[in-house]
């Protein structure tokens, strides 16, 4: 763990004046906490209108009730007319076994038949369970991401992790620009992007926002894409007069065991950039997966391309767990459960992870250095790494930064005032709020995140690579 030195611990949370001119002394690791412009202080939670907020729904959570999955027929639904001559001969010799010479049916014989019957089932129940070992990890994943439901827009903005949510999208939505950015400043135009991953296209506003030409989204929940292709359809409906949007296509793949190269529209398509936000991880549950996921993200890519992407920080998560008591560690928003202490593959390596009741899957640890050796074999060279402390930290000096970061309501506002009340209930999570505000003279409200949500969001680490030439 010598490379993992803790960048923020789970009583470690930054609070922000939002006055530009007052610089505020952070309670965490780092000496100072950047200031911001100060939060307003509606009597409602405002839902923002921009689609990459109010629509957001990357792979740190959906705001919606999760119901438990049934792996079942639900899941694997048997195929009509499967099966074996033999065993459909074998099915009809045993029925016809249970019926009398003469004709007539005996009581015997039906509980003979209802036995049989019991036992089929049976079969095609340890059918089904192997059908979903084999299948492995992917399979619930994808079942998982097609059960989530779009919700209201009221709903959404009432949910307990509005905030937390909204400053994950503000993290992507920087480092979306920035390369964007970088790579503008080698082409002017003509930018194509892989995003790996796209979920319910969440990003979508992004890349329009960023002027890009071409948009190919892939995911392998196929309920995601569908409604990713419609969300884009609705976009460009509502552009207006000579107003631009980027052209897209749609692919529904498990990009941990497909090449995707075989289901683009064009096979020779080259990329500018590679977006993969909070998914790859789900691929390193073995060599295999993991190197098919960066060949997927990284061989198309262009000399001076970008493979960028946001995953949780593995040292992060061990430092948690060997800190706990148990196999698990957490708080009333998320929980990271392993199956034991001190064994940690380098790929394999299984959690659950649950958000709120809205992501409730197993992922894999994510070793950095390992990704980082294997994304040499396709020519890539890590130019960025930061915790997402860091990167807040780093990119909040920038003024546009602080805009976004209040149009966007990724920080709480503290206190709330007489008409609206605070996300969290519990009596101590704003207590670095409440010991900032004494220190000094500040202009009201601040905006911050309650220790929990904090806590949750602190795991991740933000990462790009660059393809050499």
């Amino acid at each position: 763990f010598e490379e993992g030195k803790p960048s923020v611990n789970s009583e470690t949370v930054s609070s922000f004046s939002i006055n530009e001119d007052t610089t505020a002394s952070g309670t965490g690791p780092s000496q100072e906490a950047p200031t911001c412009e100060r939060v307003g202080t509606p009597k409602k939670r405002k839902i923002e209108v921009e689609d990459d907020l109010i629509k957001e729904s990357s792979r740190c959570g959906e705001d919606t009730s999760f119901r438990k999955r049934k792996l079942d027929a639900e899941i694997f639904p048997e195929e009509k007319g499967s099966g074996d001559d033999d065993s459909i001969s074998k099915k009809r010799k045993i029925e016809a076994d249970d019926v009398p010479a003469n004709g007539s049916s005996t009581g015997d014989g039906s509980q003979r038949k209802r036995k049989r019957e019991l036992e089929d089932v049976s079969e095609k129940q340890r059918t089904r369970n192997l059908k979903n070992f084999e299948e492995g990890h992917s399979s619930v994943v994808a079942a998982h991401y097609n059960e989530l439901q779009e919700v209201g827009l009221e709903k959404r903005s009432q949910s307990r992790i509005f905030y937390l949510r909204n400053f994950n999208n503000w993290m992507k939505s920087v480092l979306i620009g920035e390369f964007l950015e970088k790579v503008r400043q080698k082409k002017k135009r003509d930018i194509t992007v892989l995003d790996l991953g796209c979920g319910k296209g969440g990003d979508l506003l992004k890349w329009k926002k960023g002027r890009i030409n071409k948009l190919v989204c892939t995911d392998i929940a196929d309920v995601s894409v569908k409604q990713c292709q419609q969300r884009y359809e609705d976009m460009k409906h509502r552009c207006r007069g000579n107003e631009y949007i980027f052209n897209a296509e749609f692919i529904t793949a498990d990009c941990s065991k497909e090449l995707l190269i075989g289901k683009f529209h064009d096979p020779e398509m080259c990329f500018d950039i590679c977006s993969c936000q909070f998914v790859c991880h789900y691929s390193f549950e073995s060599y295999e997966q993991a190197d098919i996921m960066l060949r997927n993200a990284c061989e198309r890519l262009s000399p001076g391309g970008y493979f960028i992407g946001t995953t949780p920080n593995s040292f992060e998560l061990i430092r948690r767990l060997e800190a706990s008591e148990t196999e698990s560690f957490g708080n009333e928003i998320y929980t990271v459960k392993f199956q034991k202490k001190g064994d940690y593959p380098l790929f394999g390596c299984k959690y659950d992870f649950n958000l709120e009741g809205v992501v409730d899957v197993p992922e894999f640890l994510v070793y950095f250095p390992l990704l980082n050796e294997m994304a040499k074999k396709y020519n890539m060279k890590l130019v960025y790494k930061k915790t997402f402390l860091e990167f807040y930290e780093e990119k909040i000096k920038n003024n546009e930064n602080k805009i976004l970061l209040k149009r966007m309501q990724a920080l709480e506002p503290y206190p709330a005032n007489e008409n609206s009340r605070l996300a969290s209930e519990k009596v101590d999570d704003y207590e670095h709020a409440a010991k900032y505000m004494k220190n000094g003279h500040v202009r009201l409200p601040l905006g911050t995140l309650s220790k929990s949500e904090w806590e949750a969001t602190s795991i991740y680490l933000v990462f790009a690579f660059e393809k050499q030439q």
